[in-house]
């Protein structure tokens, strides 16, 4: 189970420190500075020049481009079409963009790394369709528009996810190029754990079993440790992978990538019951109406504010010692995770 660091342990022992919050609108202003077409490429990215809104933006239009192509549309079209109208339904990219930038980090190729990219969204993706159904979050809206099942159907929305949990696989194996086939199958491992009955799968499991329960921080850490921090150490970890990090820069990667997995699951707690259902594209309060624990539940807004925050600063400690402009968009993307909006 992951850890919390010192700073988060003060907090849950209830030693408050002070935290400074910086708004978000700050928060962009001190990222956005000269556009640059060079964020997209594997060139280092000079810290001072560094533009985060772009970078998302034109990481986001690569990895959308390499979706399209991933999943054309063929028969049985109502499948291919399934899983298109989610796959291709927007969204930050952030376990995509995760990958690349940790490949970039350790000086690795983006070209070998985009086909670990894009299965993470593949799983992410299905993740989302299965979570929607009516047997597990019955929700009606995903990024502003009618849940897949909605559209297709329960039957459809089902196999569709399925399609990209398996497709997800194939795609590592079949188009990574110019990466030695031991890291390729470390890959495929790291992704199968992050997904499977020691990750996001038993995260759902204990997250649906614990609906109307009283249960404690522990389980909650547990649930939001498998069902959201899982696929973004997997992200991370495996754009490392593919880069050819030693064990040790993997490793300090893996606790960064933990520390926002689960920094990002309780900002989505607090924005569940802060948000509107049109803030966020999915129907806000969620949690609330069907009674799950969450971190605002059991520890208020504030001191779950605090939490996340110390979460951010310690998963950019492990970035310390990297050169800093390789390093720029893995520190701009714990702060977006950190104060994100949606």
């Amino acid at each position: 189970m992951l850890q919390f660091g010192k700073s988060s342990i003060r907090e849950l022992r209830g030693t408050k420190q002070p935290i400074h919050r910086v708004p978000m609108q700050c928060m962009r202003r001190r990222l956005l500075h000269v556009a640059t077409a060079e964020a997209v490429t594997t060139r280092p990215i000079e810290a001072a020049q560094f533009d985060f809104e772009s970078y998302m933006v034109e990481r986001a239009k690569l990895v959308n481009k390499a979706l399209d192509q991933a999943v054309p549309l063929v028969y049985p079209e109502t499948l291919t079409e399934a899983m298109r109208y989610s796959l291709l339904a927007g969204g930050k990219r952030v376990r995509p963009a995760l990958c690349l930038a940790a490949c970039d980090l350790v000086g690795g190729n983006l070209e070998s790394a985009m086909p670990a990219a894009i299965a993470m969204e593949m799983v992410h993706t299905m993740s989302l369709i299965h979570d929607d159904l009516p047997a597990m979050d019955n929700d009606d809206f995903r990024r502003g528009r009618p849940t897949n099942h909605k559209v297709y159907g329960e039957d459809v929305a089902i196999l569709a996810g399925d399609a990209l949990l398996t497709f997800s696989f194939e795609h590592i194996a079949k188009s990574t190029k110019e990466v030695p086939a031991e890291r390729v199958l470390r890959v495929i491992v790291e992704l199968g754990r992050a997904v499977g009955a020691e990750g996001l799968t038993a995260g759902q499991v204990v997250d649906i079993k614990s609906e109307n329960q009283e249960v404690g921080l522990d389980v909650l850490q547990y649930i939001h440790h498998h069902k959201t921090a899982a696929l973004l150490e997997a992200a991370v970890v495996c754009g490392a992978i593919v880069g050819g990090a030693d064990e040790a820069t993997v490793e300090k990667l893996r606790k960064y990538a933990l520390n926002i997995g689960l920094a990002f699951q309780v900002v989505d707690d607090i924005l569940d019951v802060t948000q509107t259902t049109e803030q966020l594209g999915k129907t806000a309060a969620k949690d609330l109406a069907v009674n799950k624990t969450t971190y605002p539940k059991l520890l208020g807004i504030e001191k779950s504010r605090e939490i996340a925050d110390d979460l951010i600063k310690e998963a950019i400690q492990q970035l310390d010692g990297f050169e800093s402009s390789r390093a720029a968009p893995l520190i701009a993307l714990a702060k977006f995770i950190g104060y994100r909006q949606n």
